[in-house]
């Protein structure tokens, strides 16, 4: 597939765009910062009635079943602006989860509450300081008719906004074992289950989850019990790409006000754009920007696809694009010079998103071993 945009997708980035710089400046990140608030109610509200919240949803539990390529161009319209909601946790990976593994009732009830922006729920996977899906070691061992959770979860996303966790839990193998991993539902109000939030240095929030004998019944069970490794690798893959997709929007965004900024200040007298070695550095940018582009819409085709090699696309996006944004906020707060460090310019912001951005999912390291490794080094 050609690497542009068909009329519709152009049509949803154009909206999306008018839309988040309307509703969601970066000034309303700053508001909620200040507030200690996590996100915005009425943005959500928005966004819901956008119909994003059912973008990778079918038709038949009321989404639009548009593709990840429109979840793509929405996230990274978000990006630019640091708008705060729990789409991509919600509505595309946990969706994809539901989709994948879930009973007939089971999406009746849930993806049609995502849709309508009634339930809003978050992936509980990462038991470790460093992104590793395999080292799983919160069990889930037989009760009854149902299932007695034992361990924690860190680093949750969303985990203060939304009301129901999917937790992936061990109840065959090993830690390391990419077999062996059952998803569950868990509600936030369940027994013995201690919900702890942590501000990151971006200001979003995450959670810790102590689970001390959670108990669930077995409708809670998404798909077969020990089998659900393939679903979740690709909603992993999803949650890669999307985030890098954000991460497009973030390093995007700290690159055009970068190039305001050189083309409106002076030193000695000179505007500081005119300088050569500024320009080779922006210029340079410029084409990793370019790269990116292509490596994220390539990973989303490949997941509308579902490509044999989805999985190396996916990593590719993932890596090439934390790299290249942390690489545009390091130049954009540098070239900024002093001021760019103060809390009075925005685009400070855009370096502490990108910095907890690029951790979403697997960070540069994990996905370059993980391409390295999928491509047979």
């Amino acid at each position: 597939m050609a690497l542009v945009l068909n009329e519709e997708q152009q049509m949803l980035q154009d909206s999306a765009k008018t839309f988040i710089q309307e509703s969601s400046p970066p000034g309303v990140f700053r508001e909620l910062r200040d507030s200690g608030q996590e996100w915005s109610p009425e943005l959500w509200a928005g966004i819901v009635e956008m119909g994003w919240t059912g973008i990778t949803i079918p038709g038949d539990f009321g989404g639009l079943d548009f593709g990840y390529v429109g979840a793509g161009l929405v996230l990274e319209e978000c990006g630019r602006t640091l708008a705060a909601s729990p789409l991509q946790s919600s509505s595309y990976v946990c969706a994809s989860l539901l989709e994948a593994l879930g009973t007939d009732t089971q999406k009746s009830s849930m993806l049609s509450a995502i849709v309508d922006g009634e339930t809003v729920l978050t992936l509980a996977i990462s038991e470790t300081d460093r992104f590793n899906p395999a080292a799983i070691s919160l069990t889930a061992t037989r009760d009854g008719d149902g299932f007695l959770l034992q361990g924690s979860k860190v680093h949750v996303l969303d985990g203060a906004i939304a009301d129901t966790f999917l937790v992936v839990a061990r109840t065959a193998g090993k830690v390391g074992d990419s077999d062996g991993l059952s998803i569950f539902i868990v509600n936030k109000d369940a027994e013995n289950l201690d919900v702890i939030s942590t501000q990151n240095a971006d200001s979003h929030v995450v959670t810790r989850i102590d689970f001390n004998s959670v108990r669930v019944d077995a409708h809670a069970l998404l798909g077969d019990l020990g089998s659900a490794g393939a679903a979740l690798d690709r909603s992993l893959d999803i949650g890669a790409v999307l985030s890098a997709a954000e991460l497009l929007g973030v390093a995007q965004e700290a690159f055009e006000q970068t190039l305001v900024y050189l083309k409106e200040r002076k030193q000695f007298g000179v505007l500081v754009g005119s300088f050569q070695a500024l320009q080779h550095r922006a210029a340079q940018l410029f084409c990793e920007l370019e790269l990116c582009k292509s490596a994220v819409l390539k990973a989303l085709q490949a997941l509308d696809e579902d490509v044999e090699n989805r999985s190396e696309l996916a990593s590719m996006a993932k890596a090439k694009t934390a790299k290249t944004a942390k690489l545009a906020v390091n130049e954009a707060v540098q070239m900024f010079a002093g001021i760019g460090m103060t809390d009075e310019f925005d685009i400070g912001f855009y370096m502490k998103r990108a910095a907890a951005a690029c951790q979403d999912y697997g960070d540069y390291y994990y996905h370059a071993d993980r391409f390295a490794r999928l491509r047979g080094y």
